[in-house]
């Protein structure tokens, strides 16, 4: 998405310029030369946040977006960080809506999966013993594969971006085998390894 709207941003700053070299030909030829300063050159379009959903009704399709429909129809929804119930669920499934990142990430966990994220947005330790599962068929930005704080990337790095994928949390150190880094994000990987909140990154597509 980042890439696609720099294409469109760049197209258009060249139509400019194309449009003003038009008119400053066509005005040469009826007048007489005169110095001009060279204009400068165009400035790289910012990289920013994806605006987020704003009305309940945004926020919820942006929730139901990460998860098989099978599974998102009954889900409740959650808004974050208020934690506001957005609709009731019935199927043990919670729902989260996009956030500002830069990219689109919205998230479905399952009731083990929301009592890891509650202890992780709480700095506590998730429950022993509860295997959890989430998905996140929209894909993610994570600011750092090893800090599960971090709110945007160290000095030189860049946001870690991974695809549409599921996620298995809380299963201790049993990830042997797995890469822990997110060097290539296309295969299943373990991110936040070493601490409490590790889990492991299992691409879709």
């Amino acid at each position: 998405m980042k890439s696609r709207f720099a294409v469109v941003a760049m197209c258009a700053i060249a139509v400019a310029l194309a449009a003003s070299a038009v008119s400053s030909q066509s005005s040469a030829a009826s007048q007489t030369p005169k110095p001009t300063t060279r204009p400068a050159p165009p400035q790289a379009p910012k990289v920013g946040p994806v605006a987020p959903p704003t009305t309940d009704a945004e926020k919820i399709k942006s929730a139901m977006s990460a998860a098989p429909m099978a599974v998102a129809k009954d889900a409740a929804i959650m808004d974050m960080p208020s934690m506001r119930v957005l609709r009731p669920g019935t199927n043990g499934w919670t729902c989260i809506p996009d956030s500002p990142s830069p990219g689109v990430d919205p998230m479905c966990v399952d009731k083990n999966g929301m009592e890891w994220a509650e202890a992780w947005m709480n700095h506590k330790d998730p429950p022993k013993d509860k295997m959890a599962l989430g998905y996140m068929l929209m894909g993610g930005s994570d600011a750092s594969n090893t800090d599960p704080f971090a709110t945007e990337p160290q000095a030189g790095a860049k946001w870690v971006d991974t695809g549409p994928h599921l996620m298995v949390f809380n299963v201790g150190d049993r990830f042997a085998g797995y890469p822990t880094t997110a060097a290539n994000t296309k295969v299943p990987y373990v991110m936040w390894a070493g601490t409490p909140y590790a889990h492991l990154m299992i691409p879709v597509r």
